[in-house]
């Protein structure tokens, strides 16, 4: 069982560069990648959530790559033509305003487009200085997801202990129903006819009330359920949407036992099954 909150962290810093790395995960119902880079980095955003999406199945991940130049490859190209077009027109300028000072280079030096530099960048050495790092991270991420899953299937599996000790409570009082109609059936009839009773009617009352409110069926699909459950849940893979739909077929037996409920320690039986199941249902909103 895996948790959908995780977090992992990882940065390095060589002569050229300082790189960092951070992955982490909450609760969402299908699988969001959000990646945040810088606006150079753009182009690597398809791998980044390609390597997201073959590890992680559901949850919001936001990864965050933070990187910066320490020794940038900068080169910068002269524009001559500019150049000389700008040199020519301050000349003819101090021709025409009598200004005799020769041109210097600090004349042209403030011009724009005179000098024009470039960024070397390229994305594959990016890319190369990422992944190590990246993969880094999301092992450290990996960890926290697991070892909180481990947590949550404990509590979980300790819930699925609790129904089934309820459960096992409820079968022992549904071999008394008999006897409770029984009595209560013979009871009425009494009240109505006094000692005058036919057997037959007796009988074929409680026969009725015996088919109305048997719970056998929903008591074998119950720990039917309980026992797929238990073994889905030792899975290191994604369960979360299994459990999800197990826990809905539990709630459903859970619930068919509680409505045809007619003595008070089943009702009770129901009620701490109900709340053990609750507790589940709000650990599997956690687990991918």
């Amino acid at each position: 069982m895996i948790s959908m909150t995780g977090y992992g962290y990882c940065e390095e810093e060589t002569e050229k560069l300082y790189l960092s790395v951070e992955i982490k995960s909450v609760n969402n119902r299908y699988l969001d990648i959000q990646i945040n880079l810088p606006p150079f980095l753009n182009p690597l955003e398809p791998r980044l959530r390609e390597f997201i999406s073959s590890r992680v199945r559901r949850g919001r991940v936001e990864v965050y790559i933070r990187l910066r130049e320490l020794e940038e490859e900068l080169k910068v190209h002269l524009d001559q033509s500019v150049a000389s077009e700008y040199a020519e027109i301050l000349r003819r300028l101090a021709e025409q305003t009598g200004i005799t000072e020769p041109l210097r280079l600090d004349h042209l030096l403030g011009m724009e487009g005179i000098l024009k530099s470039t960024r070397s960048r390229d994305l594959e050495r990016y890319w190369d200085a990422i992944q190590p790092l990246l993969s880094r991270a999301f092992n450290d991420f990996s960890l926290t997801r697991k070892k909180e899953g481990s947590a949550t299937k404990q509590d979980i599996l300790r819930h699925i202990e609790i129904i089934r000790e309820a459960l096992s409570g409820v079968e022992v009082l549904k071999d008394d129903l008999e006897s409770y109609f029984t009595e209560t059936v013979r009871g009425k009839f009494q009240e109505v006819v006094g000692d005058q009773v036919e057997e037959s009617r007796v009988l074929t009352e409680i026969a009725s009330l015996m088919v109305k409110y048997s719970i056998n069926e929903e008591l074998v699909r119950l720990k039917g359920h309980l026992k797929s459950f238990s073994s889905i849940a030792e899975s290191e893979d994604a369960v979360g949407k299994k459990l999800d739909f197990l826990a809905q077929e539990i709630h459903r037996e859970i619930n068919t036992i509680g409505s045809k409920s007619v003595q008070y320690d089943i009702s009770s039986g129901v009620v701490s099954m109900k709340d053990a199941l609750e507790n589940i249902r709000e650990q599997l909103r956690n687990v991918e």
